[in-house]
Order: structure tokens, then sequence, then C-alpha cells
């Protein structure tokens, strides 16, 4: 008996003349999500791609739980393939003891994407429930709130046949909408923030900004250790790593302490600028979530934007902070996040920052602290360096 996956089309299934541009990218995504695992074909029918493993010695769960984790999918189902003969079939129901043994209510579902095969669908969904029932007796039928669905689909290559159905994360292939820059902190709320636009088809890459000695060395392997969880998700990051010190103590000396963030977060605004422009990013991706904190009110957003160059996208700004945690609990970031070691963004924090900020007061004040050539100055010496799919980070205990 072989074993194959069936990853079903999410958003991509609406495409239209382009669709097969997405298809090609989601279909590079598994290949490479894979390939630590095996060999595997994948093939492209009928909004599906068939996951097919080249070697009988490749954990099909292990496979199954990397495609859990690609955008682009809409449903994955692990299923056995036998030829279009309902008899072989029936035969053979025993694959489905590991999901019904347990189980006491099921239904059937059957799909004849084959119009030759000489059942209907109806038809198949009766004999099926019939054989089921004489396999496995302790089961009733319940076609309203089953604990299993059993799937059978008669498809042009055979028959897949299924009891269990995972629902995908849905979204579109990353690297089908172009690329963005994520200004990573150490927080919970930026690495969500990539995920989510990851989930839109972004490749999403990193830019982190650190203050020595005011950081230390554990701050910033802490922000490597999210890119290295978000690669779960988005693929391999590249990893921008900024000189900022200089910039902060100018700041602390030459700006109102109750602006410092705002322009502290416009000066980063600036490098990430130069930083897109000169790596080809199309927009710039912040963890910022409305009113939030005081950097994070209407009137502070807006002083921010206006230092960008390039449009931000603020995929959490209407989440409340339950939210954000319950993605990150959930994408394996938060216990990362949560490490108590300060990013540049809190070990300058003003004692009583301005909440409701004015455009004109803030250009004003930051025009006496002459930044320009530091802000050349931490582009120039920006490290950079990329994180990889399967690769880990080792974190100093």
């Amino acid at each position: 008996m072989k074993e194959i996956i069936l990853a079903k089309y999410g958003e991509i299934a609406l495409k239209g003349d382009n669709r097969s541009t997405f298809e090609d990218i989601l279909v590079r995504n598994i290949k490479r999500r894979l390939k630590h695992l095996g060999s595997f074909s994948c093939d492209r029918r009928q909004s599906t791609v068939y996951i097919e493993p080249l070697d009988d010695k490749i954990d099909i769960d292990a496979a199954v739980g990397e495609v859990k984790k690609i955008f682009g999918i809409g449903a994955i189902q692990k299923c056995a393939v036998f030829p279009k003969d309902f008899d072989i079939v029936v035969k053979n129901l025993d694959y489905l003891s590991e999901a019904l043994s347990d189980a006491k209510s099921f239904k059937v579902e059957a799909k004849r994407s084959d119009k030759s095969f000489p059942l209907k669908s109806p038809d198949i969904q009766q004999k099926l429930g019939d054989a089921v029932l004489d396999k496995f007796p302790h089961l009733k039928v319940d076609v309203h709130a089953p604990e299993v669905t059993v799937r059978l689909e008669i498809r042009d290559n055979g028959a897949y046949l299924s009891a269990k159905r995972i629902i995908g994360l849905g979204g579109l292939p990353v690297g089908s909408s172009g690329k963005a820059l994520l200004m990573l902190s150490g927080g919970i709320d930026s690495p969500v923030a990539g995920y989510m636009m990851a989930k839109r088809g972004l490749i999403v890459d990193c830019i982190h900004y650190v203050s020595p000695p005011y950081t230390s060395d554990r701050a910033r392997l802490k922000v490597e250790k999210l890119c290295e969880e978000l690669t779960e998700y988005c693929g391999d990051i590249r990893f921008f790593c900024v000189p900022f010190t200089e910039i902060q103590e100018k700041l602390r000396d030459s700006c109102p302490e109750e602006f410092f963030t705002v322009i502290m977060r416009r000066m980063m605004m600036k490098i990430a600028n130069k930083i897109c422009e000169r790596e080809g990013y199309g927009a710039i991706i912040t963890g910022e979530s409305l009113a939030q904190v005081a950097s994070q009110t209407l009137a502070a957003i807006e002083c921010t934007n206006a230092a960008a160059e390039f449009p931000v996208f603020r995929s959490v700004i209407g989440m409340d902070k339950i939210e954000i945690t319950e993605i990150s609990r959930n994408i394996g970031t938060f216990e990362t996040s949560i490490m108590p070691y300060e990013d540049c963004c809190t070990v300058f924090t003003p004692r009583h920052p301005r909440t409701k900020p004015k455009l004109s007061e803030i250009i004003e004040a930051e025009s006496t602290a002459d930044l320009d050539e530091l802000i050349e100055k931490a582009v120039e010496n920006t490290e950079v360096k990329r994180f990889k799919f399967g690769e880990q980070t080792v974190f100093l205990d």
C-alpha cells in the first residue's frame, strides 16, 4: 500500500490567468521544506499538489508535519492510494483503524472527479458507509457532527482513501508577493507581524538595532533565535543588525526626553528606508498595535510614518495583546520573546513620553541633533547574516 499527501489549494484556487505562477512557487516551497526528509515528487492536478515519497523509508507523518507549516495550502490529507476498484478499497479498510478504533461516530464523503467510474458519489458514500459499519460495528453514523469523516476520492489516476483532514495555514505561498523588511525587536509582537505578512506571500527578512554596551550579546542572540524560529514559516531569512548606540546617545543628549521614543523610531525608519532601497525591498513591516504603548498612539504612528519612504505594513495593528500572544504561542516564538534581555527600544525609555506628539514639534526637535551622518554610518556598518530553515541558533545559557 502506498501513502501520499494531498495538499489542497487554499486561496490559490481563486486566482485567474496568473494561477500557474502561484502554483509553481508553492511546489518549490514544498520541495524545499521536505528536502531534509528525502526525495518527493510533487505533481499538480485538480487544485491539489500530490506529494509522493520516492523512498519507502521516508516518515510520512514527519512530512505531514512539515507541510502543515507551508502557506498557500488550505487542507492536508494523508491518503492510501488504491486502483480505481471499489472492492479493493473495501478490502483495505484496515487503513482506517487508527482513526476509527477509538471514535464513536463517522460519516463518509465521496468525490468522483473521474466521471467514468461506474458508481456516482452518493452511491459510493452509501456503499462505503455500509462497509465501514461492517468493519467497525461500534461506530454510529452522524452526518451532522461526526468525530471522523472518511473520505474517498476517485481521481484520474487512483482512489484516495483517508480519514483525517488537517486544516492548512491558508494564505499565499511565500515569495509570490515580493519581499519586505521586518523591524524585528525582541518582543512578542514583531515576530507575529512577520508571520502574518509571510502568510500573504511576502519574503520576510529582518532588521534589528543593537546598542552596546546598553544592550547585551544575549539580547542580540535572542533576536537571532526568533529569526531561526520564523524560518519554520518564512523560509530562509536575511538578518540586518544595525549599530544604533551613537544615534541613541546623540538623541539623549540633544532632544527633549518626551519626544525621544518617537524620534528614535523615526531614525530606525530612515535606516530601514536605506536598506530597502539598497536591497530591493518593497515594504517595511512593523509590530505596532494601535495604542498599545505611547509610541503606538495614532499621533505617534503618524509621526513615524512621515519618515517612511516605503509602504509600512502593520499586520497586528488591530489586535490586542491576548490575540497576538496566542499566535505567538502557536508559531513557537512566545517563549523566546519573553526572555528577559532588553533591546534598544527599552534602555532609553523616557519617564513621561508624549502620547500625542505633533509632527512639526518632532521635526523641529529632530533637526537639532544633526543625525544624517550617523544614519549613513550605521547603514555602512550594518552586519548581515542569513538564517536557513533547519539550522539552529545556539543560545548561550
